[in-house]
């Protein structure tokens, strides 16, 4: 008899443990939070553009870290739509001082809500498609770096997906919370003529040794983190890998 309702534990306890892992099979990692189910995590949610000619991938000059350079692109804004599955997720949006960082998908939610965040995210309601923020992006970050002529292009542009990563949870140091970032890649797709202008042009510019917002690194200067004076972001490792090598570059905002 005992015997029995030992196996049953074990069985509705192997049961219950293959359903969360099949629920979350696209987030697995994410499982980690669960050990610290009290705490607080930082997420933020963005889509990086990918342009390179073999080893040679373009950066562009941070607004937000000066002197340090990064691959073009942002973090995803939510719809209003999406404002009552982020309050049972418990989200509190982080606190910006620049009035186009509203909506912004990054914040702070309970490790016990990570999941159920993940799995929304996955589904890609009620938040920009990552194609409308890479070009949204793309349009403002070539104003930041001082070639508007480019934004027509930009406006035109079309995107395809190389590859989804999940960084994080990692410990934040200083802080008490954790933070996981989710990060899309996406190169642009040269079948219209005005993206393979952009393209041609973009690659000029990080070639050009007088131009001082937009550069070119290789691989092994991404890994470095640095490439000659620039500071290179740690998300840059996602245009040529699966993980960061190199901790955050803090924002002055």
């Amino acid at each position: 008899m005992v015997e029995k309702i030992v196996g049953g534990v074990v069985v509705a306890l192997l049961t219950a443990i293959g359903r969360i892992l099949w629920q979350n099979r696209r987030h697995l990692t994410l499982l980690r939070v669960l050990l610290t189910p009290a705490s607080r995590v930082r997420v933020s949610v963005a889509v990086l553009l990918r342009v390179h000619d073999e080893d040679h991938y373009v950066l562009f000059s941070s607004v937000t870290r000066p002197g340090a350079f990064g691959p073009p692109g942002g973090v995803v804004k939510y719809h209003e739509a999406a404002k009552p599955p982020l309050e049972r997720f418990g989200f509190e949006p982080e606190g910006r001082t620049r009035s186009e960082m509203r909506h912004d998908l990054r914040g702070f939610i309970p490790a016990l809500r990570v999941l159920s965040f993940a799995r929304w995210l996955h589904r890609g309601q009620d938040r920009e498609a990552a194609t409308e923020c890479l070009r949204r992006e793309l349009v403002e970050e070539l104003g930041e770096v001082g070639h508007e002529e480019l934004v027509p292009l930009a406006g035109e542009a079309g995107f395809r997906p190389v590859s989804r990563h999940i960084d994080g949870p990692l410990k934040v140091p200083g802080e008490t919370y954790r933070q996981i970032r989710f990060f899309e890649v996406y190169d642009l797709v040269t079948d219209k003529p005005e993206t393979a202008e952009l393209r041609a042009a973009v690659l000029s510019l990080a070639a050009d040794t007088e131009e001082s917002l937009v550069i070119g690194v290789t691989r092994r200067d991404i890994t470095r983190g640095r490439s000659q004076a620039h500071v290179i972001l740690p998300q840059s490792a996602f245009l040529a890998g699966d993980r960061r090598v190199r901790e955050d570059v803090t924002s002055v905002n």
